[in-house]
C-alpha cells in the first residue's frame, strides 16, 4: 500500500461527546498506517456538551493528537476553515466527526493521487433522511453547472488535498458552502480533481445538523455570491 509523507488528519466537532473519542482513536489508528509523519486534530466548534472537555484529554495522552476550540461557534464552513489552517503536514484529509465514514477506507483515495492532485469521495449509498438527499442533488446540480465541476457528491466530507493549495488560495465561507468553494478554488487554480465511491453509515450517536430550512437559503445565497467572487478573480 502506497505511504504518505505526511499527513494531517481533522475533523469538526458540534455537541459530539458522544463520537468523539471513538472517532479519535480510530484516527489515530488510521493515520499511523497510512503515513510515517502524521497528526490528528478534533476541531471543537463551540460545542455546549463535553466535546471539548473530552478533546482534551484525548490530546493530553497522545503526541499525535491536538485539540482547537472555536470561540464561539463559527459554523461548519468555519471549523473546516480551522481544521485547514491548523494542518501542519503535507496532505490534509478531512471528514466529520460523527462517525459516519471509516478511516479505513482513506487508500482509496491516496490511490488516486498518481493522475490528481486533489482527491474526493462520494457517497456510494448516502445513509440519510430523503429530504437531505433531495437538497444535495439540487445543491449539487446547481453546482456542476455555475463552476463546470465534475463531482458528483460536492459536500461528502471524505477528502484528501495538499497543504499547498490551503497557502495558495483565501476561504470566505463559514457555512454549507465550504466545500462548494474548497473545490471550485481548486479547480480555477488548475488542480486535477478525481473521485472515488465511498461507504456511508447511519449515525449512532450524536445530532445531525445543518438541514435548517433557514441554512439551505443562506447557502443558496452565498452560492452566487461566490460564483461572481470566483470570476472575478477575487
Amino acid at each position: 500500500m502506497q505511504k504518505l509523507s505526511s499527513l494531517s488528519i481533522f475533523f469538526p466537532c458540534y455537541n459530539e461527546e458522544a463520537n468523539v473519542e471513538r472517532v479519535t482513536r480510530a484516527a489515530v489508528e488510521a493515520a499511523g498506517r497510512f503515513a510515517d509523519d502524521y497528526e490528528v486534530i478534533i476541531v471543537d466548534d463551540g460545542s455546549k456538551d463535553r466535546t471539548g472537555e473530552i478533546g482534551d484529554k484525548l490530546a493530553a495522552a497522545d503526541p499525535h493528537v491536538r485539540c482547537v476550540h472555536n470561540r464561539p461557534n463559527l459554523g461548519y464552513g468555519g471549523a473546516v476553515q480551522r481544521g485547514l489552517r491548523e494542518s501542519r503536514k503535507q496532505w490534509i484529509f478531512f471528514t466529520d466527526g460523527d462517525g459516519q465514514f471509516d478511516f479505513n477506507e482513506i487508500p482509496a483515495l491516496i490511490a488516486l493521487l498518481d493522475r490528481c492532485d486533489f482527491a474526493v469521495g462520494y457517497r456510494i449509498k448516502r445513509a440519510d433522511s430523503f429530504m437531505r438527499k433531495a437538497n444535495a442533488w439540487a445543491w449539487g446540480t446547481l453546482v456542476r453547472a455555475l463552476f463546470g465541476l465534475k463531482v458528483r457528491d460536492i459536500d461528502c466530507a471524505f477528502k484528501l488535498l495538499p497543504k499547498r493549495l490551503i497557502d495558495e488560495i483565501k476561504l470566505d465561507s463559514r457555512g454549507a458552502l465550504i466545500s462548494t468553494e474548497l473545490l471550485a478554488r481548486a479547480a480555477y487554480k488548475g488542480y486535477r480533481i478525481e473521485e472515488v465511491g465511498v461507504h456511508h453509515y447511519p449515525r449512532t450517536a450524536g445530532t445531525q445538523t445543518g438541514a435548517k430550512l433557514r441554512v439551505i437559503i443562506r447557502a443558496f445565497k452565498e452560492l452566487f455570491q461566490l460564483s461572481k467572487r470566483i470570476k472575478r478573480g477575487e
